[in-house]
């Protein structure tokens, strides 16, 4: 494992605010190895089949990050535009080929139905900067909510949060986007963050306002997607343990997680490939629970500054 630097990648978002919706892509200066993870029942994604272990690429340009369900996954059109302008993607006969991975919120329902466009994917890119920490209702994380096990009128403000770990070959930084089913806590303290109104003043969890009356779930109008960024090099099984990881930070922050009803979805990425010791895999995947912990968390700070 070497060490590396944060500037192997740039985080854009563009915002909706009246909608509200929006999207954020993770710009990477070279097409680098990806994975991904699908946990939840109800996800919606593109291009997440090239990154399995066995297929020919495994690596990506650009990942997003976007609302507007399914519709919103034309935001990766513009950010393949902004990129084979460039000249960037998989070499092939016919010239590079951009690869952009992307995966999607509902937020369809949160105010005006609207979808991010290719426009705005394109625009995204082009705004991608290094250091970019912007969080809460921003970019992909706009229109997001949280905590709606109470049923409709029910969910909190949700949003987009960036969180980052050290260890002594680098660091790991997670981009999340909360748009949970669940209610939120912070692991740390075990202060809730968000939690589902009880209408019978019982003062009940939404897990346990869900075992009670189950016909208040949504389907398919949840899902928290989120990249975990390693700045140094490593193995694929190392970054397939960052994406469980991920999901393991996830469950201790959100009761309950992976639900039927959610689409939860974590890619890792990093900027090039190195053997990878049993041990120092154990490191950055205790770094990568870490730093999405943190990204979680952030939502909630940045709502309450």
């Amino acid at each position: 494992m070497s060490k590396g630097q944060d500037d192997w990648f740039r985080i854009g978002h563009v915002t909706h605010t009246a909608e509200p919706t929006g999207c954020s892509v993770i710009m990477f200066n070279d097409l680098v190895p990806t994975v991904v993870d699908i946990r939840g029942g109800a996800p919606g994604t593109r291009e997440t089949a090239l990154l399995e272990p066995d297929k020919l690429i495994g690596r990506a340009d650009a990942l997003v990050l976007t609302g507007g369900s399914a519709f919103g996954l034309a935001t990766a059109d513009g950010v393949m535009r902004y990129l084979a302008e460039r000249s960037r993607g998989f070499q092939s006969a016919a010239g590079p080929v951009p690869i952009v991975p992307a995966a999607v919120i509902f937020d369809l329902a949160a105010g005006t139905a609207h979808s991010p466009s290719g426009e705005d994917g394109y625009a995204a890119a082009a705004s991608a900067m290094a250091q970019n920490v912007s969080a809460g209702v921003v970019g992909a994380g706009t229109g997001a909510t949280v905590a709606k096990l109470g049923g409709p009128g029910s969910a909190s403000v949700g949003g987009l949060g960036i969180g980052r770990a050290d260890f002594g070959a680098g660091s790991v930084t997670a981009i999340v986007v909360l748009n949970c089913l669940g209610d939120v806590r912070d692991p740390d303290s075990g202060q809730w963050l968000a939690r589902t109104y009880d209408s019978t003043s019982a003062g009940r969890s939404g897990r346990e306002i869900a075992l009670a009356a189950p016909d208040l779930s949504r389907s398919g109008e949840n899902t928290t997607i989120g990249v975990v960024c390693v700045s140094a090099a490593v193995d694929q099984r190392t970054l397939a343990r960052c994406c469980v990881a991920a999901h393991d930070a996830l469950a201790r922050c959100v009761v309950p997680a992976h639900t039927l009803f959610d689409g939860d979805t974590f890619f890792a990425a990093c900027p090039s490939l190195a053997e990878t010791a049993p041990a120092s895999t154990l490191v950055v995947q205790c770094a990568a629970e870490l730093a999405v912990e943190r990204a979680i968390v952030a939502i909630f700070r940045s709502a309450s500054d």
